[in-house]
């Protein structure tokens, strides 16, 4: 991701000449046919408009764009929107079996041949039921509330996720994305509070494999600058009204931890280890490096925003979608993150065809992904370097990007 090391106070500097397009004379042939196509079909409007940087020779990614949000929502296909119970408890009786099989499998084996394989299926699994938990927490489900809320409760229990806990921290996360200040989950520090860490906290927030461990102490202390617990009713995360959702969700992951230490009691805790313990940190991993990069790592830099500058749809157009290869339809294409972020209620099932009817509309403010092998790899790369450079932003202005702090790169590299 491209960092600035000064401070910014407004909008995003002048974006590089489009090459392109060197005669600005001569409209590009991009250009022409969405001049024809916006005659003829009105949402070809907000697709030309999309364009306009591109032909003008520059894009600047954090300024406001020019459509709507209802031009994006128009171009999505409307059965896009249908919620179908049967096919999602499809999903979800198909990871359940997957998931029992391969226990069943690796105890019957009980080799050390095998049991690295099976904390790599197994964990991806436990991953893949999250995502159909989340579902459950946006109502993209299905429309009833009370289905929801059950399947919800059982499947992010058993990976131990508060259901409710999560779920209502997560949509405030949706309806504040991308602001500095508002959003709840990896979201960037300021400089002055960068600055009060000490330098043990610097080193683990951006050294591997600690960042990809945060869930759990997420869930229990939040993100550094804010306060709460996703198990406390009390906690400022939640309003009196939801206190209660928040009670039964903890006593069902309470019921969860204490069938975890019966079991250990019957069997052995090594082997609970095998069987859950590890796959649930491979799991928490999982989790980590999905919703991380979905919102950082793009090499020309996403903006963040304060104040009147943000908005909930520049806030969602700053998400990033992502290409996981095989993963993709095992994680139930959580990677096509974009319109996930602005529309949560589409299922996802309908989420990559929705993407590509809303790609015209969206023009250069969608990042194509890389495309990824079998394994997504090189997402390791994208991963290493964002934790090198996006350490925090400036105490100043409506529109930032992250800065680096280039001692602390300098002391891993004295450290190595």
């Amino acid at each position: 991701m491209q960092t600035q090391t000064q401070t910014q106070t407004t909008t995003t500097t002048t974006p590089p000449p489009n090459k392109l397009n060197n005669n600005p004379q001569r409209p590009s042939p991009a250009a022409a046919m969405a001049t024809r196509q916006q005659a003829a079909d009105p949402r070809a409007e907000a697709a030309a408009k999309a364009t306009e940087d591109v032909v003008a020779g520059h894009f600047d990614a954090g300024k406001p764009p020019p459509f709507r949000i209802g031009d994006v929502r128009a171009a999505v296909p409307a059965h896009c929107w249908r919620k179908s119970p049967w096919r999602s408890l499809w999903y979800v009786a198909r990871d359940v079996a997957v998931v029992a099989a391969l226990a069943v499998a690796a105890a019957a084996a009980d080799t050390w041949a095998l049991w690295p394989l099976y904390w790599a299926a197994q964990g991806t699994m436990f991953w893949a039921l999250f995502v159909l938990g989340h579902d459950c927490g946006h109502g993209s489900f299905s429309d009833s509330a009370t289905l929801n809320s059950v399947v919800g409760h059982l499947l992010h229990s058993f990976i131990l996720v508060p259901y409710h806990g999560w779920r209502i921290s997560h949509r405030t996360h949706h309806q504040n994305h991308g602001h500095i200040h508002r959003d709840e989950s990896w979201h960037p520090i300021t400089e002055k509070l960068y600055r009060q860490l000490e330098p043990r906290t610097k080193k683990l927030r951006f050294t591997v494999p600690f960042p990809l461990l945060a869930f759990p102490l997420y869930l229990w202390y939040r993100s550094p600058g804010k306060s709460g617990s996703h198990f406390l009713p009390s906690s400022e995360l939640f309003t009196p009204k939801e206190r209660g959702d928040v009670m039964l969700s903890t006593t069902c992951w309470s019921i969860m931890l204490a069938s975890l230490v019966a079991m250990a009691c019957a069997v052995g805790p090594l082997q609970v280890l095998k069987l859950y313990g590890i796959p649930y940190l491979v799991f928490v991993m999982w989790l980590d490096l999905v919703t991380y990069l979905h919102h950082h790592g793009h090499a020309e830099g996403l903006p963040w925003y304060r104040g009147e500058e943000w908005s909930y749809l520049r806030g969602g157009l700053t998400t990033v979608d992502r290409d996981y290869g095989w993963i993709n339809n095992i994680h139930h294409d959580i990677g096509t993150h974009v319109i996930h972020h602005l529309f949560p209620q589409i299922p996802h099932y309908h989420l990559v065809e929705a993407t590509k009817a809303a790609r015209p509309v969206l023009g250069r403010y969608y990042r194509e992904p890389h495309k990824s092998g079998p394994l997504p790899l090189h997402l390791l790369g994208v991963l290493l370097r964002s934790l090198r450079v996006d350490h925090f932003v400036s105490d100043h202005g409506d529109v930032v990007y992250y800065q680096t702090d280039h001692t602390l790169n300098a002391k891993q590299i004295k450290h190595n």
